[in-house]
């Protein structure tokens, strides 16, 4: 569990910063930075899955 717990830490940061990003790309009327907030929130997803099927493969 302690192995598993770093990179989803770091997947959960990864999605409040898109999040961030994406309220911030409303606020400023800035798509670039909306399409960076969608493309992070995914990649952390996508990374969060990938350290969970490491984790099960290796126990």
């Amino acid at each position: 569990m302690p192995r598993l717990l770093l990179p989803l830490v770091g997947c959960v940061l990864l999605v409040a910063l898109g999040v961030g990003a994406i309220m911030y790309a409303d606020y400023d009327d800035a798509p670039g930075l909306g399409l960076i907030g969608f493309v992070l929130i995914f990649g952390a997803i996508a990374l969060g899955v990938r350290a969970v099927l490491r984790a099960k493969r290796d126990v």
